[in-house]
């Protein structure tokens, strides 16, 4: 098995299942309705895995020769590559890169990636042939949008976010790890302008691109403050690069006058010296004329900025203008005055449905109060009687002299006739 196969087989389990294969290798029925079901069945696998081959390879655009290499299974290639292509097509899935650039407008100008051919030979070529020409370049859809947004979010996380403005030299070295390709990196920028998030132009042979601001919604044209900005910023590298090759310069001199004075070369060190001396004064001048291109720079992004708050301003203060247009304070206080009147008449209405009531809700209330009264004065109500005896009672004073008289009797001999008399003094009594 290839290294491309063995590459395919992460992408679908069904890679590696010879009979499975043949039958998804061999060529489309010319006529669809013989078996609408394979049909289907073979062309979704083939669909999908194109789109899937292509987001791994990190790439929106593919050939018909490129496919059957990457799809080369024991030295076979799928059979009905061409009428996959023609399907997805047709479908809207992909769609011929020349035919994308000129629905993008970007025909006028080449990016080296594109070789523009004028667009009848291509249409001519295509419908001259009844297959689809192996060195075709096809863009898939989904995957160009999916690239956009990556360009869009590389650029904005970048160094270069500061300056609307980059050479497509730039950004190509900043998105080579988001396309694999400058042809997707092409129809990338295409979609972003269509989207109205870039702008791309030729000036001097350069070609140059222009993003969307954060704050705004589509893209500027390019204007001449933007080429200015794009000049200074090209001045500021290369002033970087050339200081940072005579700051090297310098060290070099510096070590050569020390190993040309421990060889007892005296004249020869001085003379290093010197030079290294004249090198620095170069490192001074060019080190203030970067800083001024930088202050410049500086100041240009922060007028922009300032511009688009202005405008921001702006906008805001016009829709207050609309929004108070039949507001004024006289109205206002009025206003206030009415919902006084209203939450004060709500209060009154509030106040009488609530009395209605009160009347027994006083009464409960009362009534509660008065029970805990009497629970309180209970135990003082008891202070005024005296304790309960805790040993037997007393008898009454008849009993008690009953006792005594008949303990007098049992006590003296002869008692009859104290027994008779006792009666009849009780009786006396």
């Amino acid at each position: 098995m290839s290294g491309g196969s063995a590459s395919v087989s992460d992408l679908t389990a069904e890679w590696d299942d010879d009979e499975r294969m043949d039958f998804m290798f061999s060529d489309f029925k010319s006529n669809r309705d013989v078996n609408p079901m394979d049909w289907d069945s073979k062309m979704d696998f083939w669909a999908a895995l194109v789109v899937r081959s292509c987001r791994r390879r990190r790439t929106a655009c593919c050939s018909l020769r490129e496919l059957g290499d990457t799809f080369r299974r024991k030295d076979r290639s799928p059979l009905g590559l061409p009428t996959v292509l023609q399907d997805m097509s047709s479908g809207g899935k992909l769609q011929r890169e020349s035919d994308f650039a000129a629905d993008a407008g970007w025909l006028s100008w080449g990016v080296g990636l594109l070789l523009v051919r004028p667009l009848r030979w291509t249409i001519s070529s295509v419908l001259g042939s009844n297959g689809v020409p192996p060195e075709e370049t096809f863009v898939v859809v989904e995957l160009v949008k999916e690239k956009a947004a990556e360009v869009l979010a590389a650029y904005h996380s970048s160094q270069w976010a500061t300056s609307p403005v980059v050479t497509f030299s730039q950004l190509a070295d900043l998105c080579k790890d988001v396309c694999a390709d400058q042809s997707t990196l092409g129809v990338a920028l295409l979609q972003l302008q269509r989207e109205k998030k870039v702008a791309v132009s030729l000036h001097d042979g350069m070609k140059i691109v222009k993003f969307c601001r954060a704050l705004q919604e589509r893209v500027s044209p390019l204007s001449d403050v933007d080429l200015g900005v794009l000049q200074l910023q090209r001045s500021e590298r290369l002033l970087e690069e050339r200081l940072q090759a005579l700051g090297e310069k310098a060290e070099g001199l510096k070590e050569e006058a020390r190993v040309l004075l421990r060889q007892g070369k005296k004249t020869q060190a001085l003379r290093s010296l010197r030079s290294r001396k004249q090198v620095e004064k170069r490192v001074d001048n060019l080190s203030n004329q970067l800083e001024s291109i930088r202050g410049i720079l500086d100041r240009i992004d922060q007028s922009t900025t300032d511009k688009t708050v202005m405008q921001a301003y702006q906008a805001g203060v016009a829709a207050l203008k609309l929004s108070l247009k039949d507001v004024t304070l006289e109205s206002a206080e009025n206003l206030v005055d009415q919902i006084q009147e209203l939450c004060d008449t709500q209060d009154d209405v509030n106040q009488t449905i609530s009395s209605l009531g009160a009347a027994d809700e006083d009464k409960a209330e009362l009534e509660e109060e008065l029970e805990s009264l009497l629970k309180e004065a209970e135990p003082d109500a008891l202070a005024h009687f005296p304790e309960v005896p805790t040993g037997g009672l007393r008898p009454s004073v008849p009993l008690q002299l009953e006792e005594d008289l008949s303990r007098l009797t049992l006590r003296d001999s002869g008692t009859s006739d104290k027994k008779t008399t006792t009666p009849q003094l009780l009786q006396d009594n």
